[in-house]
């Protein structure tokens, strides 16, 4: 089954798909460009329409009807140049045929204006929506899978040797990203894409949306989101970043300016923020609230910053921010795959942060600290153990992951797991 070419290289995401074709007359794929969504999604079609070429739009146009096929499930690749898509989907769904009919893919998300002229009904019950990332370093290949969360959850034993890993490997793997054209690509040729996703949101994307906006405002606003990547950074911190404002007028006017430009962005999958998570601390009313930025993938925030291995090796504290955004990428899809969600905790007060929250679908939640080098490995223990006396439910279990560690195992003096990111998989 399935239009895919040979070798196609599977994403965690394809189970997910097969469930929920199972179960929803239609699903929506929805993540940034060349993230692979059309390739998962022809894995799993038995036929297609690409909205994209002309011929088919005007068909759509006329009558979304007028593209659909007998032979299901039928991938409409970029449903959204065309909103009325949606609606006959959905019709089309009630009809009686049974689960499995639509695969839906989507690089934007439309406007709310546009959704609420344009599409009637929510979807709800017949078209359930799937998130998809950039790959992980357990699709890439780069994660040998010997650790997975769910071992740690079920308190296994974990020992394993895994081998060396260097620093410029770590860097690599960052500046060349989760983009699945980068897996073939030379070395050199890596920051090409993630230049080129810029390139096409500054000069493409902006031109083709209705509202007009600042190409210069948006440029600095993409490098200030760089700048802060994986940070809790403000609002307030974005807008001295692209705006001057003297009088109140002009923070207000910065502000409206900031958040639709933000806006603009999600509606692109380029940002993936990481929520605060709160429950079950001794004292709530001191937990922060603010997310933690992120790009949907490191190679993006190396692109504007313009990084390369060199620059990266000279500055470990940059480098620690960014290795933090790969391996937070990767417990993003990872706990997808699990239907669990990826927080961040930090109190007011007391300044203890938490890298990582993983919570899981029963509600059982781990902990889990991101250390470029096995040197700070003990630093972070002793901020996990600060984190779990202070919690009325305890974590079910904590980690640290680690980017320069040959062996993962299992703290004997506190039970805390190591692993190295290489090694890790759902």
């Amino acid at each position: 089954m399935g239009l895919t070419e040979k070798g196609y290289r599977r994403r965690l995401i394809d189970s997910k798909i097969d469930r929920y074709l199972d179960t929803f007359g239609a699903i929506l794929i929805e993540g940034p460009k060349w993230c692979g969504k059309t390739w998962t999604a022809l894995n799993h079609a038995e036929s297609v329409s690409f909205v994209t070429e002309n011929s088919t739009k005007r068909l759509a146009l006329i009558n979304p009807k007028n593209i659909f096929s007998d032979k299901r499930p039928q991938l409409i690749d970029e449903w959204q140049i065309v909103p009325s898509i949606w609606d006959s989907v959905r019709h089309e769904c009630d009809r009686g045929r049974g689960p499995g009919n639509f695969i839906l893919t989507g690089s934007t998300t439309l406007r709310k204006e546009i959704a609420d002229r344009q599409i009637y009904h929510s979807g709800a019950g017949r078209i359930a929506r799937l998130k998809m990332e950039t790959m992980s370093l357990y699709e890439s290949g780069d994660s040998t899978g010997d650790v997975s969360i769910t071992d740690m959850l079920e308190n296994k034993d974990i020992s394993k040797n895994i081998g060396e890993v260097e620093l410029k490997y770590l860097a690599n793997l960052i500046i060349r990203g989760g983009w699945p054209a980068s897996l073939k690509a030379k070395e050199e040729n890596y920051p090409l894409i993630p230049k080129s996703y810029i390139d096409s949101i500054l000069n493409v994307e902006l031109d083709d949306d209705e509202k007009a906006r600042d190409k210069n405002k948006m440029n600095m606003l993409l490098k200030s989101l760089a700048r802060n990547e994986s940070t809790t950074c403000s609002n307030k911190t974005l807008i001295k970043d692209i705006e001057e404002y003297e009088t109140g007028n002009d923070i207000l006017t910065s502000r409206t300016t900031l958040l639709d430009y933000l806006d603009f962005l999600e509606r692109l999958h380029l940002i993936d923020n990481q929520e605060s998570y709160s429950s079950n601390y001794r004292s709530p009313e001191r937990v922060g609230k603010s997310v933690k930025r992120h790009l949907v993938d490191p190679s993006l925030a190396c692109s504007l910053l313009n990084l390369n291995i060199d620059k990266l090796m000279k500055d470990l504290n940059t480098f620690g921010f960014l290795f933090e955004a790969l391996v937070e990428r990767d417990l993003r899809i990872y706990m997808d795959y699990l239907d669990g969600k990826l927080y961040h905790f930090r109190d007011n007060v007391s300044g203890l942060e938490v890298d990582s929250i993983l919570e899981f679908e029963d509600g059982e939640y781990a902990a889990v600290e991101i250390k470029l080098g096995y040197n700070e490995v003990d630093d972070a223990i002793k901020n996990l153990k600060d984190f779990y006396n202070n919690m009325i439910k305890k974590p079910k279990f904590m980690c640290v992951i680690v980017g320069v560690l040959e062996s993962a195992y299992k703290d004997p003096d506190t039970s805390i797991y190591v692993v190295p990111i290489t090694a890790l998989k759902p």
